[in-house]
């Protein structure tokens, strides 16, 4: 059948010079496979002769635990790829490769198993065709990975599902699957005869030649004229809408609620009208928009929330969620650029139309919708916010974590809330800058006649310059050298004014290394009297303008550009007395507003045994972007104890960018509570911490150096505390952290030194866990313990082999002098991390351990513990322990049950309940942290 119907088509095939491709296929639903003839024409568009060519075959990137994608998933603390049973993975059966003469082609797998080298039989000259032909079977991979496969339901969502040939630029441009929607490819004619059983909907943006009925089968005929991909949507029950008018047909599957049909037309209508005023019109004649694709890179906000809880109207989702797929629809099926390296162009225009959309549209909404009405949440900043507000905010939420990369990095080298959210928003942040900037409405001409000139043609960042650039009265080398090229924060402050009868001289200084333009304001009474911009300021630089009467300066009055820090970017010309901001008390957390010092208040709610139910006002300056300031106090009253206890931090983190040095940290906390029954501690330390990291950010690779003064001071206990051990004491600590934290492979180690008045000691502690290809989870950890001098006599600040004494109060036990009941088998993994409880597990002079284990089924786990351990004035002694581990979430929640130790037999002795051991985490904080590792 291949063969009869390739014939006819071959004259459908434009006969420009580039990449032609004729596909023949089978959907087979039951195997879930695709048998596929192809004939692939490869247009040597460069000057050199290749002897090879190399094809993409993404589909296989689903087919093993190692590939590209397998990796990237494991990056980002997703197993489900690995942990996959081979039926719901995907691949693809290669039968055969052949020239046109039917003469065999030597071909061979890259390491990342998606990349296809073909040995060719005869080179290929420069402006030279070579046509392959392929035979082969692809298995759909379940949709549940990346949105793309097959799903329960039956239907199918085909996106590179086919093979093609790389892009050949002065070399061979080789992009594995790595979930990110950006394979690269050349400018392709296709027919595309696909045949697929009866009672399937099939949609698709090529257009239809021929439909018709073969047996049982269904068959569509496809062709399409300068395309860089094929997505097929089949399903069982259709769907996709299609809106038409003048200009374009727009086939889409957007989800919306109770909208009548009415609504979403004039709503597709207004869409189509928009981007053709903004950019141009589309080169072909239909557009398909999918809910799939919408999903994977949705418009992040609270219109996210459920339909019960959104603050906005459906209508307006509707619209929104509309334009932003058909946007990125738009441009990625009409701009041929390379997709991982210049993404950020389309970014740009997205991000930047879409703020005019809104602008144009909706110039009221605000970001938090009809919850700014709510009178308990109208009094927060983020509630006066307009919606456009959120992309210099969630762009700032990673700069002022020192996370941000450059626009110019590589898609696959960003973290994924750049590669998602706040890159997408610097880009046309950037280019809303621009337009303030050069301040002659140039730059959305300049945008549209861009994607005249680029339409359905090879693009890069230089073209993008080129044309920005052009005819631009002012220099805007700045954009492409700072702001798209480099990571440089952007922050300027008012150092000193001075005001003369006629006029005002003002000094500016830049803050950072960033050499761009910055915008001053002169204000009165909330009305912009004058504007300017001043360029160059390196360091600090004294300007003059004319005195109209304002009352205050600001710099970046609009915020307009996407600064650091605003807090510092006005000075009252009204005398010294004007310049400090009020204080502004408000409750939770909030987004920072410049022109007040906001105190947040939140009421908390914590337990320990002795002070029972811990109630108290947490009073803290953290804004939902992150300051170099930071206060933390949480003053509060301890119901059982009838006392007031409580804790705080005060810090200074100071974010730099000095090789892989990127935090410094300097810090004073304190706390004090009781540590058994009317038995008070409290602490006071003082702390240095410098982190580092690599120059990949993407890499969970960390090291940290921290130094600290540990000061407590605690009621003497009559137990534990002999004549000659003073209750207070103070210890200097300092550790070297690396941690490589990952979800297949987790290696992490620090070393430890503490030295006080009697004692010094000196520990090691490593961890690795390894999730291997057979499912089956290793963990291994090891410790060793030296004291270097040692002259106290109690076992308070001993080694310990199954629960630490935490005498520097670093760990949050429920019951920390608790020896008996529930509390008491509360356990740490730390020191000697064993689970089952011995006599006299304490070491004073030195400890050796080594803790095991690994999985039977899911998360029910054999572990096994080994140590030594030597006192002083004692012979040296040899510890076991083993049992079954639940690890229901590691780390967070864990239930331990000894089997046999040391003590014998631990299952058939009396009391086995008070043996079981648990481990719990209840700090929100902590918990956190599991659902947003991935993202940052």
């Amino acid at each position: 059948m291949a063969c009869i119907l390739i014939l006819p088509l071959a004259g459908l095939q434009d006969l420009e010079a580039q990449n032609r491709q004729t596909i023949v296929a089978r959907l087979l639903p039951e195997s879930r496979t695709i048998n596929i003839q192809q004939e692939i024409v490869f247009h040597n568009r460069s000057q050199d002769t290749l002897n090879s060519i190399y094809l993409s075959d993404w589909n296989n990137a689903y087919s093993g635990k190692n590939t590209a994608l397998a990796k990237r998933f494991g990056e980002e603390f997703d197993k489900s790829l690995h942990l996959a049973k081979n039926k719901v993975r995907g691949h693809t059966k290669i039968i055969s490769i052949v020239d046109k003469n039917f003469n065999p082609i030597e071909w061979e797998r890259l390491d990342s198993e998606d990349i296809i080298k073909t040995q060719l039989n005869f080179p290929v000259y420069p402006g030279d065709d070579f046509l392959l032909k392929l035979s082969y079977s692809v298995k759909i991979p379940s949709a549940e990975f990346t949105r793309y496969g097959h799903e329960e339901n039956g239907d199918f969502n085909l996106r590179y599902w086919y093979i093609t040939p790389a892009v050949y630029n002065d070399d061979w441009v080789l992009y594995s699957n790595k979930n990110l929607d950006d394979l690269y490819m050349d400018k392709t004619n296709y027919v595309v005869v696909f045949n697929y059983p009866g009672g399937y909907s099939l949609n698709t943006d090529l257009d239809l030649v021929e439909s018709k009925k073969i047996d049982q089968l269904q068959q569509a005929v496809f062709t399409g004229q300068k395309r860089n991909d094929i997505k097929l949507y089949l399903e069982k029950d259709n769907s996709f809408e299609t809106f038409t008018n003048t200009d374009l047909s727009l086939i889409t599957n957007i989800a919306s609620k109770d909208l009548t049909p009415e609504i979403k037309t004039l709503t597709a209508d207004r869409i189509i009208h928009f981007i053709y005023d903004h950019l141009g019109t589309y080169p072909h004649p239909r557009l398909l928009v999918t809910e799939t694709e919408y999903r994977k890179t949705p418009l992040y906000g609270l219109n996210q929330l459920p339909a019960f809880l959104s603050p906005f109207p459906e209508e307006f989702q509707y619209e929104l969620k509309l334009l932003k797929a058909t946007l990125n629809n738009y441009l990625e099926n009409t701009l041929f650029l390379d997709t991982r390296k210049d993404k950020w162009i389309a970014d740009a225009i997205h991000t930047y139309l879409m703020i005019k959309y809104i602008e144009e549209f909706y110039p009221d909404m605000k970001l938090m919708g009809k919850f700014s009405d709510i009178w308990l949440v109208r009094s927060f900043h983020l509630a006066k916010m307009g919606f456009n507000e959120q992309y210099p905010l969630l762009f700032m939420l990673m700069a002022s974590k020192n996370i941000d990369q450059s626009l110019a990095t590589p898609k696959d080298k960003l973290i994924k809330f750049n590669e998602k959210i706040a890159g997408k928003y610097k880009a046309g942040l950037g280019l809303v800058y621009l337009e303030n900037y050069l301040g002659d409405g140039s730059i959305p001409e300049k945008i549209k006649a861009f994607y005249h000139d680029y339409r359905l043609q090879y693009v890069s960042a230089t073209d993008l310059e080129k044309n920005l650039k052009e005819d631009t009265p002012k220099s805007i080398d700045w954009f492409f050298d700072e702001y798209v090229s480099t990571r440089h924060k952007i922050d300027f402050t008012i150092k000193k004014v001075k005001k003369n009868e006629d006029s005002i001289t003002v000094t500016i200084k830049n803050k950072r290394r960033a050499n761009v333009p910055v915008s001053l304001f002169g204000v009165r009474n909330d009305t912009v009297l004058s504007k300017y911009w001043f360029e160059n300021i390196i360091g600090e630089k004294t300007f003059r303008i004319p005195n109209n009467n304002e009352k205050r300066l600001v710099l970046n009055y609009d915020k307009i550009i996407p600064e650091f820090n605003q807090r510092d970017n006005w000075k009252s010309l009204n005398g010294f007395f004007s310049q400090n901001r009020k204080l502004k008390f408000q409750f939770f957390k909030d987004a920072e507003n410049p022109y007040y010092n906001q105190i947040f208040y939140v009421p908390t709610a914590s337990y320990n045994f002795y002070d029972g139910i811990v109630a108290g006002m947490r009073l803290h300056n953290k804004t939902l972007t992150t300051k170099p300031f930071l206060y933390n106090l949480i003053p509060s009253y301890a119901t059982k104890e009838k006392a007031l206890v409580g804790s705080g931090l005060i810090a200074f983190r100071n974010y730099l960018d000095m090789d892989n040095l990127y935090l410094a940290t300097f810090s004073v906390s304190g706390s004090s509570y009781h540590y058994a029954k009317d038995l008070r501690y409290s602490t006071i330390t003082p702390a240095i911490s410098l982190a580092f990291r690599t120059d990949d950010f993407r890499s969970n690779k960390r090291e940290s150096l921290t130094f600290r003064f540990v000061n407590v001071m605690r009621q003497k206990n009559e137990i534990i505390d002999t004549d000659d051990i003073d209750p207070d004491y103070s210890v200097f600590n300092t550790r070297y952290s690396y941690s490589n934290n990952g979800i297949i492979n987790h290696f992490s180690w620090f070393t430890d030194l503490q030295i006080a008045n009697n004692f010094s000691k000196l520990s090691v502690d490593l961890e690795y866990r390894k999730l291997y290809q057979n499912n089956r989870q290793l963990n291994l950890r090891l410790f060793a313990g030296k004291f270097i001098y040692n002259d106290t006599s109690s076992d308070y600040f001993s080694f310990a082999l199954d629960r630490p004494t935490d005498y520097l109060f670093d760990f949050n036990y429920l019951g920390r002098s608790e020896t008996t009941g529930i509390l008491s088998q509360q356990i740490i993994i730390a020191e000697g991390g064993f689970k089952s409880k011995f006599e006299n597990p304490y070491a004073n002079n030195w400890m050796v351990t080594a803790n095991a284990s690994f999985n039977l089924w899911k998360w029910v786990e054999l572990y096994g513990d080994i140590g030594w351990m030597k006192s002083k004035l004692q012979s040296g002694r040899f510890i076991y322990d083993s049992g079954i581990r639940l690890n229901l979430v590691t780390d967070y929640f864990e239930l331990y049950f000894p089997l046999y130790s040391s003590n014998g037999w631990e299952l058939g002795q009396p009391r086995y309940d008070q043996k079981i051991r648990f481990i719990v985490t209840l700090q929100p904080k902590t918990l956190l942290g599991l659902f947003t590792r991935k993202w940052f």
